[in-house]
């Protein structure tokens, strides 16, 4: 690669610098196209869902894009080595765009799931590549400042995402905010190139986890077909089949040297195996409510999905507000704000499950925000202890399992929600009396996960 900013010797430069501020500012459009995605898309679902159906199969729209950003996480550090930072980036835009366009055309709800599993390949590789591209592109001085504004992205998707996602479904245009997309990310590869300095090519020698990825994909698919076919004991068997394909993964992953997840994982004896079963179990009990909480506000409340949007977007506003209050307790205090986040999550879970099918938008907002209090209370001391515990040599691996097993967290609880969903009798659309009588089950279901959550985060804070 050509000279590295962070080889400048002397200065320190602003991160509004004049040569500085073009490269800020792709990196910010790049955490952009990822951060913004969940709640423009969980905000145009029922859109969706109405005119293409596929409501029986609502739980792979996100299920799908976050297998492909596990898959393409995994895979960005070699695809980086083998093409360089700056192709790899820019094809990993052009993938996105690819997923986008296809999401934007699709006749069907089984072709815009295909264009929602590129999309998260495409936006996988993109975050991970430009958490690369920061110590390529930055001096070392202004790091801490460029990773605290790329959290701001996140907190700012989480106001601008319901915006947009819920203007264009009140345009009866849903499609329109997958062109948006497609035309930020075109205009994404264009300045990676522009920008990003030509490198050469590099030699790769750790091989990418794809035993691991394997039985992840297989376990997730499984559990997600469990609620679409027919026959109970064939759901039962696909079901049990995807929880022993998930056990396969933690297998082979200590069984090989190339590793998804470190060995730790599913060790509850240590912090690092405690802390990633907590993130899997409180990330499956409340992904529901962002795959299936919109259909169902719409359906009951009649709201648009602009404030639709903005109701579920509470668990995101809760996690930013409460992270932010909680960023400077001293080490001392993790174990508190450990299991007290671990409690109001729970208690969350149930009382949005309760709100989301019982009661009105104001009390659904706030079951939702004290669920993202819990979040942003307790999420990254529970990191902290996971990646702290972890061997020295596993340091880095297990500093990536932490944002891994989220995503495996919400894709094995999104197919479980569409697998739950159809079995309660909601695979072709959300009547207001059927949610109201049964809907609650479809997220109290996951309460149980919830509990596994807290008493795993309950053991790690004593540990």
């Amino acid at each position: 690669m050509s000279a590295s900013p962070k080889s400048q010797p002397t200065g320190r430069p602003a991160l509004f610098d004049r040569k500085l501020l073009p490269r800020f500012a792709l990196l910010c459009l790049g955490i952009w196209l990822n951060a913004a995605d969940t709640l423009v898309t969980a905000t145009i679902m029922p859109s969706v869902a109405r005119e293409i159906g596929g409501y029986q199969y609502f739980g792979w729209s996100v299920a799908a894009f976050l297998m492909g950003s596990i898959v393409a996480g995994a895979c960005s550090g070699k695809l980086s080595i083998g093409l360089g930072l700056r192709r790899a980036t820019a094809l990993s835009g052009v993938v996105y765009a690819v997923g986008c366009a296809m999401g934007a055309l699709a006749p069907d709800f089984i072709t815009f799931i295909a264009g929602r599993l590129v999309q998260g390949l495409g936006a996988g590789a993109i975050v991970a590549l430009c958490y690369v591209a920061i110590t390529a592109l930055f001096p070392e001085s202004l790091w801490p400042r460029v990773y605290g504004a790329v959290a701001g992205i996140w907190g700012g998707a989480t106001l601008l995402g319901p915006l947009l996602g819920g203007l264009f479904a009140q345009a009866g245009f849903w499609r329109g905010a997958f062109w948006i997309f497609v035309v930020q990310a075109l205009i994404f590869v264009g300045a990676v190139m522009a920008m990003l300095p030509s490198d050469k090519r590099g030699d790769e020698r750790n091989r990418i986890p794809a035993p691991q990825l394997a039985f992840l994909v297989a376990g997730v698919a499984l559990i997600g077909t469990a609620g679409v076919v027919g026959d109970p004991r064939l759901a039962a068997l696909l079901a049990l089949g995807g929880v022993l394909s998930m056990t396969a993964m933690l297998v082979a992953n200590r069984r090989t040297r190339d590793r998804l997840l470190p060995r730790a994982a599913g060790d509850l004896s240590t912090a690092t195996g405690l802390g990633l079963l907590t993130v899997f179990a409180f990330e499956a009990a409340a992904i529901g409510f962002t795959v299936y909480g919109p259909a169902f506000i719409q359906a009951r409340q009649g709201a648009s999905p602009l404030l639709t949007g903005y109701v579920i977007g509470a668990i995101a506003a809760g996690w930013t507000t409460c992270a932010l209050a909680v960023s400077n307790l001293p080490p001392q205090r993790d174990g508190v704000a450990i299991r007290a986040g671990a409690g109001v999550i729970l208690i969350g879970v149930l009382a949005s499950a309760w709100a989301v099918t019982q009661s009105g938008l104001w009390e659904i907002a706030l079951a939702l925000l004290v669920l993202g209090c819990g979040f942003g209370l307790s999420w990254a001391f529970i990191a902290r202890h996971a990646i702290a515990s972890a061997p020295a040599d596993e340091q880095a691996l297990a500093s990536a399992a932490v944002p891994t097993t989220q995503l495996i967290g919400g894709a094995v609880g999104a197919a479980a929600a569409g697998a739950m969903a159809n079995i309660l009798g909601f695979g072709h659309g959300i009547d207001p009396a059927a949610a109201q009588a049964h809907g609650f089950w479809l997220f109290a279901a996951f309460a149980p996960l919830a509990g596994v959550g807290f008493l795993a985060a309950w053991k790690l804070a004593r540990v």
